[in-house]
């Protein structure tokens, strides 16, 4: 076919009446109208960020009010200064990394996967720097324990984050969903760096380092079944 002939077959199109009445088309627009309604704007991202350290905050200090302070307790005053603001500060990093992937069309600083190998590193270098008992004595007994301690905090932490932010949409639900978990863990290794008063450093690297990963990876599978669900949950209505 030629370009000449392309091009009638276009302007002829252009030309058929529309097949739907003006009558209709008015009904359509009456029927939709009453269901729009002005859209309450979200708080600026520094708010929405603050309310997820907040709310980490909360629970770390929960946890340990209940379990005891021994470890910020034993701390000196070196370890208490590096441990909790740089706690703090990466805990304010994964917020905002949250915020900004419950809104669309936001920019992206860092992917989840990246953010999450920085945060885990960060960690170990201040532990690796801080703590230099290098004995392992019932390494794998209270290593468990800790571990579970703080992946069990991390859960509520990012639930209610998750519940804080819950007007947004995740465009890409599996790296919300790791997201939010690396922000739970966070909230769970400050629950171990309060009530914890094991310093042997292995303890430590492993243990409550491994909080963070542990708890962005369940973050991620469990936005994945849930995609999955919702898809198969799609195709069945759409049959």
């Amino acid at each position: 076919m030629r370009d000449e002939e392309i091009d009638e077959v276009l302007k002829k199109a252009a030309r058929a009446p529309d097949d739907l009445r003006p009558e209709m088309l008015q009904r359509v627009a009456d029927s939709i109208k009453p269901s729009l309604c002005p859209v309450r704007p979200l708080p600026p991202t520094w708010v929405m960020t603050g309310g997820l350290v907040l709310v980490c905050a909360v629970v770390s200090f929960a946890g340990a009010a209940r379990a005891g302070f021994f470890g910020f307790e034993k701390m000196d005053l070196l370890e208490r200064l590096l441990i909790f603001p740089a706690l703090v500060l990466l805990t304010w990093m994964a917020g905002s990394e949250f915020v900004h992937a419950m809104i669309p069309g936001s920019r992206r600083r860092i992917s989840p996967g990246a953010f999450l190998g920085f945060g885990s590193a960060a960690l170990l270098a201040v532990f690796a720097f801080l703590f230099r008992d290098y004995r392992t004595d019932h390494f794998f007994s209270v290593g468990i324990v800790c571990l579970l301690t703080g992946f069990l905090h991390a859960i509520p932490a990012a639930l209610l984050g998750w519940l804080l932010l819950r007007r947004g949409f995740a465009v890409s639900s599996v790296s919300a969903g790791l997201v939010a978990g690396v922000l739970g863990g966070l909230a769970g290794v400050g629950v171990l760096e309060l009530h914890c008063p094991n310093f042997e450093a292995a303890h430590v690297l492993v243990w409550h380092t491994a909080v963070v990963p542990l708890s962005g990876a369940v973050g991620a599978l469990v936005a994945w079944t849930l995609r999955c669900r919702h898809r198969i949950r799609k195709q069945e209505l759409g049959d």
